[in-house]
């Protein structure tokens, strides 16, 4: 399995915000010459929003789903000085530092549960990946999927992994399943949970945990409202997953009976 190796750029130009979310993201042009949607750290959920999204993504990588590149973006003070718009401006000043990418798929458009085709085993991977990683955020309101060059890409995990805004429950949620799997937009079309499920253990180990988990970077896991350490929180996503991932059979079972 290959190593993951996440590069880090610059921010180079602030091209406009994305006003469908609520944190609002915006494109922006990096020193590597590409564009990408920039997640910020200055925004509502903060810095666990970025941690979700990267550790929701890179799982889902991992498994065989497509996701556009994670880039590390680090972000200067220069932009908010020359930004019009208060709220804006007030949001790059707050995200100076380290943000998180995704590079841009210029033409994709929203996946649409009405129109767009989508193969079961795919379908079926991505609902036992949100229940994996206990994603709420992958509805018929907001499908959080994107179609492009006919393929189906996984965007936007940043609602996952909700107990570490809590660290003193979080063990709470080690022996939970995932009943919000019945508003999962993919849930009807997922019909080889079973297949789905046998790929996933085959691609998915502890050693690739800990690997994608060892990859946030130290300063998103320092809060002055967070009681634990660095380390212990790594301990606590890997813990995490891996004790979700030994449960998949049952979020099969809970899955094929939401449906």
């Amino acid at each position: 399995m290959s190593k993951i190796e996440i590069r880090t750029v610059n921010v180079i130009q602030y091209l406009y915000p994305l006003r469908e979310g609520g944190s609002l993201p915006a494109i922006v042009k990096a020193d590597d010459g590409y564009l990408y949607v920039i997640k910020f750290r200055g925004a509502g959920q903060g810095k666990k929003a970025l941690i979700a999204e990267f550790l929701g993504g890179e799982i889902a990588r991992a498994i065989g789903l497509k996701v556009p590149e994670l880039v590390f973006m680090n972000l200067d003070d220069s932009f908010s000085k020359t930004e019009p718009d208060e709220e804006i401006q007030d949001l790059l000043k707050f995200s100076v530092g380290l943000n998180l990418g995704l590079h841009f798929l210029s033409g994709a458009i929203t996946y649409d549960p009405l129109v767009s085709e989508i193969d079961a085993l795919t379908a079926s991977k991505v609902v036992l990946l949100d229940s994996i990683i206990s994603n709420i955020d992958r509805t018929t309101k907001n499908t959080n999927l994107l179609q492009w060059n006919k393929e189906l890409w996984v965007i936007d995990n940043g609602a996952s992994f909700y107990f570490h805004h809590d660290w003193k429950t979080w063990e709470n949620h080690l022996t939970r399943t995932f009943p919000l799997i019945k508003d999962h937009v993919l849930l009807q079309s997922a019909s080889k949970l079973e297949e789905a499920s046998k790929e996933i253990q085959q691609l998915l180990n502890q050693d690739k945990t800990i690997e994608i988990v060892s990859n946030i970077p130290e300063d998103w896991l320092l809060s002055e409202s967070d009681t634990m350490t660095p380390t212990e929180m790594r301990a606590a996503y890997v813990k995490f997953i891996n004790t979700r991932f030994s449960k998949i059979d049952l979020l099969v079972k809970e899955a094929e009976n939401a449906k």
